[in-house]
């Protein structure tokens, strides 16, 4: 008991705790880490599963083709052949995830859907990454970015390369400033786009 107390009286003579100054970088550093790629674990399980369980790691959802109900839970991914379950839609609300771990996405082949709400890593070139994935340029047909205040014009024009893009929802992006700009750049790369804009 008296050595709590020492070491009680000693915190409380602190400012600042010693820990809480770096919480921020502390963060930063564990989320990259959620991030980073494995290529030998992508090998051994294939593309679908490796970036299942990147997604689950840094808090997103992702459905699987055929199946209604959204995986959330890490430990319970499903199990069974390797081909059996393939990502179709993801769901990155208050995810963590960030440039660094989006080499998880180049072996995708039906993904059809992607959210990215309150996304705070989330940057241009992350969109311009998804851009210039091949299965991605030919799956995604449904977009919607809200509220990620990283996001600027040069990010958005990049999803023009998602040739069969259907619907894009943009959407709170206060980095977002040419609106007319967009609108044009997408009625003449993806005439059959449907673009809903809330930007202000």
């Amino acid at each position: 008991m008296m050595l709590f107390g020492k070491i009680s009286q000693q915190l409380c003579g602190l400012k600042k705790l010693p820990w809480s100054c770096d919480c921020r970088n502390f963060w930063g550093w564990l989320n990259a880490v959620f991030n980073k790629v494995d290529h030998e674990r992508i090998r051994d399980v294939g593309p679908d599963r490796a970036a299942s369980e990147w997604l689950l790691r840094c808090g997103a959802m992702v459905r699987y083709h055929g199946q209604e109900r959204w995986q959330k839970d890490y430990n319970n991914l499903p199990t069974g052949p390797l081909d059996k379950y393939k990502i179709q839609a993801i769901d990155a609300t208050d995810s963590c995830i960030m440039s660094i771990g989006f080499d998880h996405l180049e072996g995708l082949q039906h993904v059809e859907k992607i959210r990215l709400c309150k996304c705070h890593y989330i940057e241009d070139n992350c969109l311009e990454r998804l851009g210039k994935l091949e299965n991605l340029q030919k799956s995604i047909l449904e977009m919607e970015i809200i509220s990620c205040g990283n996001i600027t014009d040069k990010g958005i024009m990049a999803l023009y390369h998602l040739r069969n893009l259907k619907y894009l929802l943009l959407s709170d992006l206060p980095g977002v400033r040419e609106k007319e700009n967009l609108i044009q750049i997408f009625k003449t790369a993806l005439p059959s786009l449907e673009l809903k804009l809330d930007l202000k």
